[in-house]
């Protein structure tokens, strides 16, 4: 087909060296995709070399502490993303030897693998006739086609993704998921795309009649909830904080944070105060109490944004459950209490 030859020729002539395109091992491709779900290419590269050297095998990843997976996936945000990598690595090395299925189907049913990360194994590994769908494929299907169908409704899903199974080279599935991925990142650009020296311009259907920022068409999404969180940021006379363990199925599950007192609406001085002295940790404690951040940090996840403040307890004794202040680096949290740490001097 036209739209297969000519994408092949472009990606031929455009394509950028990753290092995950160098290879066909499983392993690594898996890594390289999960990784660059809800990522770009640009942060993702360094911790996907980062993983390749502290776990070069399946067997490396299902043997590390969980908490070690986490701390060296921080920053990279959605962690859920690494606990379901850990876990499948754990079942492919100790149920399957260490050998990766090798279609569509069986791909689908490991812990954290979807339609598109199956696809994308399935094709460049085993060379398997499945078409990739993500937010570069959506993109180029939905201008060139002039698509109004919404990306994110399970009408829109079923459709693109016949569309791209039927678009598919079949000769060489891996070349074509790859090159209508790149086409996408690096040509069909969500804002601003290079539509002059697009091999696609004559017939595009959104550039030939000026749709290119009303394609794709997407429902919007509920509004975010916003949050107040407060944390407490332990210091005693011994140079040590306290962390805790997240435990349940929200945000940032096993990863650690300053002790948190989650508010219903943003608190001044006084207020937060009179709230902070009820709190286990202070209630029989004498403590000094200083803002550290004037400004409230707005954090924004994909359904809730974070308006967070940083308290300062100075304890004048010591914290049963302390921890050494020159060790907190070790321990894996989310990137909002890693950027505390960086810049706050605990000196």
């Amino acid at each position: 087909m036209i739209f297969s030859k000519t994408l092949n020729h472009w990606y031929s002539n455009n394509k950028r060296e990753l290092p995950w395109r160098q290879t066909k091992n499983p392993y690594y491709i898996w890594l390289s995709e999960i990784i660059l779900q809800q990522t770009q290419v640009a942060q993702g590269l360094p911790y996907y070399s980062k993983f390749i050297e502290e776990f070069p095998s399946v067997f490396h990843l299902a043997n590390a502490e969980e908490s070690s997976v986490l701390k060296l996936w921080q920053g990279l945000g959605y962690y859920s993303r690494a606990r379901n990598l850990h876990a499948t690595a754990k079942y492919i090395a100790n149920e399957l030897n260490g050998e990766f299925p090798n279609t569509y189907k069986e791909l689908l049913k490991l812990k954290g693998i979807g339609d598109y990360t199956a696809s994308a194994i399935a094709s460049i590994c085993f060379n398997k006739t499945e078409a990739v769908v993500d937010g570069n494929v959506y993109r180029v299907l939905a201008r060139y086609f002039g698509m109004d169908i919404p990306i994110n409704s399970s009408k829109g899903a079923k459709e693109y993704k016949q569309l791209a199974q039927e678009l598919i080279d079949e000769k060489n599935p891996a070349e074509f998921n790859q090159a209508i991925m790149e086409f996408g990142a690096t040509q069909c650009k969500p804002q601003s795309p290079d539509c002059p020296i697009c091999p696609f311009k004559t017939s595009c259907i959104a550039f030939n009649k000026n749709r290119i920022s009303e394609l794709p068409v997407k429902i919007k999404s509920a509004k975010a909830k916003k949050k107040y969180f407060n944390f407490l940021v332990f210091i005693d006379k011994d140079g040590k904080t306290i962390l805790e363990k997240r435990e349940g199925k929200g945000i940032w599950q096993n990863l650690y944070q300053f002790p948190l007192i989650e508010a219903g609406k943003n608190l001044e001085f006084e207020d937060f105060k009179k709230l902070a002295q009820n709190h286990h940790l202070l209630k029989e404690s004498s403590f000094e109490l200083s803002l550290y951040n004037d400004d409230v940090i707005i954090h924004k996840l994909s359904h809730q944004h974070l308006y967070t403040k940083f308290w300062i307890v100075t304890v004048n004794g010591s914290l049963d459950n302390g921890i050494p202040i020159n060790k907190i680096h070790t321990y894996a949290v989310p990137i909002l209490i890693g950027n505390f740490i960086e810049y706050f001097n605990f000196d």
